[in-house]
């Protein structure tokens, strides 16, 4: 056994000092060595040999490799399994979907009541139950006697990130470019107009304010688009905190429930005709829940049920945009935070966007295509991709984008940011994120009533 006298270990003399690594190789010396004898004794193929060659083989390993024996035994040890990851997080995904339930069930009660309060009875409610959940998550945070234990840390965490954005992808089946075509095309410019008041006025008033810019685009992207859907949408592609988010869902709460009290009798005073009404409700209102609310109360107190109608449609082309807002507004922020590399190009180009444009949000536009993909095949076919009937296609949409979507995992998603979040961090802000919120929706409402009076001049 000559061979091995290469890596016997030379004496040392006093005073010389020996590294981890080299004292472990030193003790797998002799054990490097015995295993090679009782390998080459037992025959190669004998079952003490077979495994005296496995470990012979980790010990080489171990041998050759500049890392110690300690870190070789670290990283030998075996990892979670997806089971123990699942169980891990069981709790706290499980407290925030309760959260959400409680939340969903307080705005049922809550926009019944206002309804009750306006002698309107037996219709859904228009407040929306994903700010129910985020209060109902803050409330049990922080004010609760018994504080929520560590053991729900991973499951909230969770269910912000990747329930979140499936969520987002999800609530792209709500969306298709074939409703906007067919029956909003005439409000279009109006509805352009009100988001692009809103999401140039809100940010630049944002910054005279001294709002975080991240702040001032999810408080812009509510207040012009669809309220609570879009800043839930927009807040993970743009990497905004709890703190951000929190204040610009009750920015959309606050004045589009204003707004939904106020608009349908001020709009009745001012405009002549029901389609103009309905158009104004549709563009002046934040949340899609708030615009129906509105719409249903002008519906019941004045009879007129176009209203309704032309409200539903005027809001939808709203939320379309969303498709196009959310990669834009988070391609801009990598810009603005120097992500971006320069260029003298006014339009990202197809690298950049899919460098800084989420994935989710990208699953988010397919999904929206591909709705709208299935509704052009009903239009033609009379099946959705020649499979579907009617009925059943939007049964499917319906149930993906609105219950599965919107519902479960937003409303989750939302709840688990209402746990996360301290009270602490809602300190310091102050007044000023209303004070943007209260313009945006001032400006948005202005346009809104300014292009519905110059179209219905023009074409109704």
């Amino acid at each position: 056994m000559a061979t091995f006298s290469l890596f016997r270990p030379k004496l040392l003399e006093s005073g010389s000092t020996i590294s981890r690594s080299t004292l472990s190789c030193f003790r797998v010396n002799s054990r490097f060595k015995k295993l090679h004898e009782n390998t080459l004794l037992s025959g190669p193929y004998s079952k003490s040999s077979v495994n005296n060659r496995i470990i012979l083989q980790n010990t080489t390993t171990l041998f050759f490799s500049t890392k110690t024996e300690d870190e070789v035994e670290n990283k030998a040890k075996v990892e979670p399994s997806r089971q123990q990851k699942i169980l891990e997080l069981l709790p706290g995904v499980g407290t925030s979907f309760l959260v959400m339930s409680g939340g969903f069930a307080g705005a049922q009660y809550l926009g019944k009541g206002l309804l009750y309060l306006q002698g309107i009875e037996g219709v859904a409610s228009p407040v929306s139950g994903i700010p129910v959940s985020i209060l109902l998550g803050l409330l049990i945070a922080n004010a609760s006697p018994i504080p929520l234990p560590k053991s729900v840390k991973p499951g909230i965490a969770f269910s912000t990130k990747p329930i979140l954005q499936a969520g987002i992808i999800c609530v792209g089946a709500k969306l298709s470019a074939v409703d906007l075509v067919t029956t909003g095309a005439i409000g279009l410019p109006a509805v352009a107009c009100s988001i692009a008041a809103g999401l140039t006025f809100v940010p630049w008033f944002g910054e005279k304010m001294g709002l975080p810019p991240k702040m001032s685009s999810l408080i812009a992207a509510g207040t012009s688009i669809c309220g609570v859907t879009a800043i839930t949408a927009v807040s993970p592609a743009i990497k905004a905190n709890e703190q951000e988010t929190s204040f610009a869902i009750a920015n959309v709460v606050a004045f589009g429930t204003l707004g939904m009290l106020m608009y349908p009798y001020l709009a009745h005073a001012l405009l002549p005709t029901s389609h103009q009404i309905g158009m104004f409700l549709g563009l002046a209102v934040h949340d899609t829940s708030q615009v129906i609310g509105s719409a249903l109360t002008y519906a019941t107190v004045y009879g007129d049920e176009e209203v309704l109608k032309v409200a539903a449609v005027t809001k939808l082309s709203r939320n379309l945009f969303l498709a196009g807002v959310i990669p834009g507004l988070a391609y801009m922020t990598a810009k603005r935070e120097g992500s971006v590399s320069t260029s003298n190009s006014l339009l990202p180009s197809a690298g950049e966007i899919k460098k800084y444009v989420p994935g989710f949000v990208i699953g988010f536009v397919g999904m929206s295509a591909l709705r709208t993909l299935g509704d052009v095949t009903l239009d033609s076919y009379e099946a959705a991709f020649g499979l579907l009937t009617g009925e059943q296609w939007k049964t499917l949409t319906s149930t993906i984008g609105s219950e599965i979507g919107s519902h479960y995992l937003l409303g989750t998603a939302m709840a688990a940011v209402g746990l996360n979040t301290s009270a602490s961090a809602l300190k310091g802000v102050g007044y000023k994120p209303f004070v943007v919120g209260l313009g945006g929706a001032l400006v948005v409402g202005a346009t809104g009533f300014t292009t519905t009076t110059i179209l219905g001049h023009m074409f109704l």
